[in-house]
């Protein structure tokens, strides 16, 4: 029974994977897409099928009876399906897709990507619905000959990098519902993923943190501090030699250094914790730094961000996070 189970998963997963290579081929990925008879599928709907049931009922009752009202009935509904074909293709046939653009998100929220829609030719498009997936929520829009449509259409995000929502389905029953047309197409469109924002502790940088020309007791050579106890390593010319001519124990001198605003957000200050935590937490200081208006570098293996604020300077921040290590450069 397993086996089955798996070998019917198999087929479906290459049926998928060959359905897809051919959509990729037959409509391959482009910022702005215009439907043509190579990018638009047709097939009767569920009441179309029905539809089509119904008439040859009729027709078989007719030739039972020699009905000649029969004959002219079928004919009648036949010529009408026909019809519907023409006009249900033609409802998508010529519209223009553009992809706009994504905002960026955090994990977790829902992207909003912006599609326009317009006619490439003078005709109106008519009750048309467009989702990203078969289980999400369709946005049903109109197109007039000479407007332009502005839709936003939204995707859950997941995880850090490039968001793709995948092929967009725009489909149409217009305009008796007996046919369905529809088309699957790629705008490449992506939404930036920040990593997701994990409270924590202040890292040593940001705790030295204080307002400019402010006095901070690291070694430096702007003006005397006071003494501390001698600790291995400490320059000879730091030694406190009057305090030890006196009988004092082993002393060194402390120099201030005068610090700045600035605070380095450094990919060593979150050691012992795996890349995507380290991340996070150089995500969440990032935002509470430009919360407080506090200029702010970025450092990581490799890359450097000089010191900064501002939302120019935050979106650069969060896009380096966002893409660290992904490979994806979009």
């Amino acid at each position: 029974m397993e086996t089955a189970i798996a070998s019917s998963s198999g087929l479906r997963a290459r049926a998928r994977a060959r359905w897809q290579a051919w959509l990729k081929r037959r409509i391959p990925p482009a910022r702005e897409v215009v439907l043509d008879q190579r990018r638009i599928f047709i097939f009767p709907s569920l009441p179309g099928l029905f539809f089509l049931f119904c008439l040859v009922v009729i027709l078989l009752a007719a030739i039972n009876y020699q009905n000649n009202m029969s004959y002219a009935l079928v004919f009648l509904l036949a010529n009408i399906f026909l019809v519907a074909v023409l006009h249900t293709y033609a409802n998508l046939s010529g519209l223009r897709i553009r992809g706009v653009s994504a905002d960026p998100v955090f994990p977790g929220e829902e992207a909003c990507f912006r599609v326009q829609l317009s006619a490439s030719g003078r005709r109106d498009h008519v009750a048309l619905r467009l989702r990203w997936r078969e289980g999400e929520a369709a946005d049903v829009s109109s197109v007039a000959d000479d407007d332009v449509e502005a839709i936003e259409l939204f995707s859950v995000a997941t995880t850090r990098g490039w968001h793709r929502p995948g092929r967009l389905l725009i489909e149409s029953t217009y305009p008796l519902g007996l046919l369905r047309c529809w088309t699957w197409i790629d705008l490449d469109l992506a939404a930036l993923v920040y990593p997701a924002p994990e409270p924590c502790e202040a890292p040593t940088g940001v705790q030295l943190a204080r307002p400019d020309g402010s006095a901070v007791p690291v070694d430096g050579n702007d003006d005397f501090f006071g003494i501390r106890a001698y600790r291995v390593g400490d320059s000879l010319q730091r030694i406190y030699w009057k305090g030890l001519a006196r009988g004092q124990s082993l002393q060194s001198k402390v120099y201030t250094a005068y610090a700045d605003r600035s605070v380095w957000l450094d990919w060593d200050a979150f050691g012992g914790i795996d890349l995507e935590r380290r991340l996070s937490r150089l995500c969440f200081w990032a935002l509470e730094l430009e919360r407080d208006q506090q200029e702010y570098g970025l450092r990581l293996p490799a890359v450097e961000l000089a010191p900064g604020t501002g939302p120019e300077h935050l979106e650069a921040v969060l896009r380096t996070l966002a893409l660290y290590q992904m490979g994806d450069t979009v």
